[in-house]
């Protein structure tokens, strides 16, 4: 089996921040100035005062090299550049600058009052004007007519938009990896991708989501995310809750994972059926995704028993694998390859 060289998930010291709420603020427009025309050898003046310049947007753009909102973390406020005023001569002020924000392809904004969503940026390079800068004033000369030839007042600059959003970032994986705790997810990731999560033998080792990229085949490539163990109840947050099962939406297809050689969790079938249940009560949508059901540590003892026995009760044709071992990966890896060429809606 040929690895992927890549690795495809970067994380800032171990943090993994899919959610944030920031205020975007538009600049200020310029004001218009007031001014009159006076030279030495021009008979007739008049009003010259040119028109403020217009406050920047701050602008959101989906960048395919981020993968976490840590960024926007630690600051609550960003604020684009003010218009400057106008100037005599007619001279137009300068346009305030753009504020550009950065943010991972997957990312959700969301109006933080209304609750609306205002843009899910899904492709690279996809940009949304969050808020927009204020309009500039205008200058006296644009106020001058044929009975009002010597305007004195210009126009003040117009505030910016100013709005708090909501950002939530769903990952975009071909492959989503669900079970319960100390299913294997983690080990078989490592084993089929770069990606490094953290294993252990006790629940909850992974935190938050891995994405790997996995070869196979001399073309075929796809990203498999591993989401942290989900329990009963992690729809209404029991566990690490349901903050998680968001970033199962966006994937093509869900790989689910069972200890068939589980040591003081619950059964086989029973596993199967409770993450199933959690699937169906968060999304409906969720739980019509196709799916690839494993059992994992068939290295151990009774397992091939175990398997017989989760086949028959679930009706379902279930695959072995050891994920440790390296058992069943070249079998797992081509039905994964039809099921998501199928899912893409490739030819």
């Amino acid at each position: 089996m040929r690895h992927s060289s890549c690795f495809f998930a970067r994380w800032y010291m171990g943090l993994f921040i899919d959610e944030a709420s920031i205020v975007v603020r538009g600049g200020r427009g310029g004001d218009g100035c007031c001014s009159f025309r006076r030279e030495k050898y021009v008979p007739r003046g008049g009003p010259d005062g040119g028109d403020g310049g217009r406050g920047g947007d701050v602008i959101l753009v989906a960048d395919r090299n981020l993968n976490t909102l840590i960024d926007l973390s630690h600051a609550k406020e960003f604020a684009a550049g003010n218009g400057r005023p106008g100037m005599g001569k007619k001279k137009y002020g300068r346009s305030g600058e753009d504020l550009i924000i950065r943010v991972p392809v997957g990312t959700v904004v969301r109006d933080a009052e209304t609750g609306d969503v205002l843009r899910d940026l899904v492709r690279d390079g996809e940009r949304l004007v969050a808020a927009c800068g204020g309009r500039g004033g205008r200058g006296n000369a644009r106020f001058a007519t044929s009975t009002n030839r010597a305007p004195r007042y210009a126009e003040e600059g117009r505030e910016g938009e100013a709005r708090e959003i909501h950002l939530e970032l769903k990952l975009l994986a071909d492959v989503g990896l669900v079970g319960l705790p100390n299913a294997g997810k983690s080990t078989l990731l490592s084993k089929l991708s770069r990606a490094r999560p953290k294993i252990g033998a006790y629940p909850f080792t992974t935190r938050y989501p891995y994405l790997g990229i996995v070869s196979a085949g001399e073309y075929d490539t796809f990203v498999m995310a591993d989401i942290p163990g989900l329990i009963e109840g992690a729809h209404e947050g029991a566990g690490l809750g349901d903050e998680f099962l968001r970033h199962i939406e966006r994937t093509r297809i869900i790989l689910h994972m069972i200890d068939i050689a589980p040591q003081g969790g619950p059964p086989p079938q029973e596993a199967y059926e409770t993450i199933r249940g959690e699937l169906a009560d968060y999304s409906a949508e969720l739980a019509q995704k196709p799916e690839i059901v494993v059992a994992n540590k068939m290295d151990l003892p009774g397992s091939e028993e175990a398997l017989a026995g989760l086949r028959e009760g679930t009706g379902l044709d279930v695959l072995g694998i050891s994920a440790i071992t390296g058992r069943g990966l070249e079998d797992l890896l081509r039905a994964i390859l039809p099921m998501l060429r199928s899912a893409r809606g490739d030819s």
